[in-house]
């Protein structure tokens, strides 16, 4: 078996139970009430209450990641999804036109670029709140630039080709050529990029949770356990290191995904 394809599996497999554990969480959950707070049970060890123990408000760690799971990789997948939409849609309209409006369109990707996602968030938490779609339009403006710099890239390079002449001279219009022949021919390079976006999506959606940006509580997500944790590191570590193994997960699967893609669809990896 080839490596690629080891790394695509090995990535899938690993994303397919995070994602299984956010689709199964909000019908059922290891603790039955797992918002209900527990303060007789409050900092319990492994195993001894739970397989993941219990936190300080004394409820079920495992029930927690499980919840957090949906909040943290749904975040994270909208916000690539738009990113990739809206980035997407600028590389080909800079990449088929061409000239001042293109190196303008590019010019306001690179503005975008400029913007820390961190920032951003801070931003329209001030305008829009902390929560949901702050979080999202702040990841989303993150990695429209990349989307869109992969894009025109590809495009240009698709745009060069003789068949896309050959369509020219038949008489074909910009968005038919789009639609039959850049489009497909752009999709693997996508698809790839939209799994290593992933990951750093992953990473920025638990640094505004743990700032406070991502959604309140009680909604649990990954960043804000690692939060809340960091207060009870010397008596209750287990609190810290369940989400944060949790993110380091998703994002090696992402990570695994992403290169497994490329060596099966980019020629120019394959042996």
């Amino acid at each position: 078996m080839r490596r690629g394809t080891v790394r695509l599996l090995s990535g899938s497999l690993i994303a397919a139970g995070l994602a299984g554990a956010a689709l199964v969480a909000p019908y059922w959950t290891p603790s039955p009430a797992p918002l209900r707070l527990r303060i007789a049970e409050r900092l319990e060890a492994p195993l001894s209450s739970g397989l993941l123990g219990t936190d300080q408000l004394g409820r079920d760690v495992l029930s927690l990641l499980m919840l957090g799971a949906g909040n943290s990789l749904g975040t994270a997948l909208v916000a690539v999804l738009l990113g990739a939409f809206a980035g997407g849609l600028i590389g080909l309209l800079a990449a088929e036109s061409g000239g001042r409006i293109g190196g303008a369109l590019m010019r306001g990707v690179d503005v975008l670029f400029a913007f820390p996602p961190l920032l951003s968030a801070m931003m329209l938490a001030a305008v829009l709140g902390t929560g949901f779609w702050s979080a999202t339009v702040a990841i989303a403006l993150f990695t429209t630039p990349v989307f869109a710099r992969v894009t025109r890239a590809t495009t240009l390079q698709i745009l060069a080709r003789d068949f896309v002449a050959a369509a020219r001279a038949l008489g074909r219009s910009g968005p038919a050529i789009a639609r039959h022949h850049v489009l497909p021919n752009i999709a693997g390079a996508m698809a790839i990029q939209v799994s290593l976006q992933m990951g750093l999506a992953i990473l920025t959606e638990a640094g505004l949770g743990y700032l406070g940006l991502g959604r309140p509580p009680p909604a649990p997500s990954w960043g804000r356990m690692l939060a809340d944790a960091q207060t009870y590191m010397g008596a209750a570590p287990w609190l810290a290191l369940a989400p944060g193994c949790a993110i380091a997960l998703a994002v090696l699967a992402f990570n695994l995904i992403g290169d497994g893609l490329r060596d099966r669809l980019d020629p120019r990896t394959r042996r």
